[in-house]
């Protein structure tokens, strides 16, 4: 849903080009000559963003300033001053403006003005999303770009299917949360959840821990003990960072799959078991195929829907949608009552690197809620390395 931006201005042809502008960009546009005009339309509850002279034929815009203190939510206003009216551009501010231009307008600095301000209404947006979301598609998995809108829809149509699904991407980029997705999503969610760390299990365990063992299987077995694959039965098995696997048990893994059958350790009895297998891995397994360390057979097995997750830098887009989640999440947990972020937050957060990917963001956001008291988080809130100057992208 695009935003719609209320352009309060007494000068016709100064409103009808601005207007102009903001449909071009992708924008609703509505229009005000005076202050009247802009409370009706303030009343209407359809500006998202509001453009807003200072000087009126019937006030101030700063008095509307006063009127939207107290609405919720707030829309972000974007002053605009005449030349050498710094004063009152700095008065605005205090009331609550978002940002300020000089007249005569530069179009490139008032789409990047409003930009800013979707920004703001696209996490209010989010944040009320998630607050009547009762899918759990909306609740775990965020992204606008289309990279992530692909991964969303086909996560639901391999949920539906009951298939395998490998899910790969650096750390931190949110590969446990796509997998609790999928299992909500599917007819499954109520059956067996079976989550398995590979690199957790030793080596001298694993077989007997996947699969079971019979009575006098090896020292120390007295008693028949169900493996976890069977513990799965008619639910998910998740083999987390399975390239950490060896060649032997990829090949027993390989024959749950294909034949979904195995024989505890010690048993010559075939059981049968009806898992949906998800994997996740944050290594590159086509390298690991090429160098021996992986089996190729159970790379294609595993990957019936394949979905590589990328990392945040590549999606900086996400970064308010994936904020506003946070703030959601948090305040659940913490009792806050944070509203959102200030523009300028959004722009230190994106100009930074993300090596952590979406984990580091969390703890980010985390720790700037802790040190909130005001109703939206700013840069003061934000540890000290997002305070410097932030490099534009390219």
């Amino acid at each position: 849903m695009s935003a719609t931006v209320l352009i309060v201005d007494d000068e016709e042809s100064a409103r009808n080009f601005i207007c102009e502008a903001m449909k071009d960009a992708g924008y609703e546009a509505l229009e005000a000559g005076d202050l009247a005009s802009a409370h009706k339309a303030v009343d209407s509850g359809a500006a998202d963003i509001i453009l807003l002279d200072v000087r009126l034929p019937d006030g101030s815009g700063l008095s509307l300033l006063d009127r939207l203190a107290v609405e919720n939510p707030r829309p972000p206003v974007i002053m605009i001053t005449a030349h050498g009216e710094v004063d009152m551009a700095v008065e605005a501010m205090k009331k609550g403006a978002q940002d300020f231009l000089q007249k005569p307008l530069d179009l490139e600095q008032l789409l990047e003005a409003i930009a800013r301000s979707n920004e703001i209404v696209a996490l209010r947006r989010e944040l009320d999303m998630l607050r009547r979301a009762t899918g759990p598609k909306v609740e775990m998995v965020v992204g606008e770009t289309p990279v992530m809108q692909r991964i969303i829809n086909e996560a639901e149509r391999a949920a539906a299917a009951e298939v395998s699904v490998l899910v790969t991407g650096e750390t931190g980029t949110g590969k446990e949360v796509l997998v609790q997705a999928i299992r909500e999503m599917g007819s499954r969610a109520d059956k067996p959840w079976v989550p398995i760390n590979c690199p957790a299990l030793p080596d001298t365990m694993i077989e007997s821990e996947l699969f079971g063992h019979e009575a006098g299987a090896f020292t120390g077995a007295t008693k028949r003990k169900p493996g976890l694959i069977e513990i799965a039965d008619k639910g998910i098995l998740f083999l987390d960072e399975i390239a950490s696997t060896k060649l032997d048990m990829q090949a027993k893994l390989l024959r749950v799959l294909d034949e979904q059958t195995f024989r505890r350790v010690g048993g010559v009895n075939e059981i049968t078991v009806d898992a949906q297998i998800l994997a996740a891995s944050n290594r590159d397994l086509p390298t690991m195929i090429s160098d021996g360390m992986f089996r190729e057979d159970l790379y294609y097995r595993l990957k019936v829907v394949d979905l590589h997750l990328p990392p945040l830098r590549e999606r900086i887009v996400d970064i308010p949608a994936l904020v506003g989640t946070f703030i959601r999440q948090i305040n659940q947990r913490t009792g806050n009552a944070v509203t959102g972020i200030t523009p300028r937050a959004i722009d230190a957060l994106k100009a930074h690197d993300w090596p952590g990917n979406i984990r580091e963001l969390r703890h980010v956001i985390e720790r700037a809620m802790l040190f909130c008291d005001e109703e939206e988080l700013d840069l003061a809130h934000l540890s000290p390395e997002f305070r410097k100057k932030p490099k534009k992208r390219k």
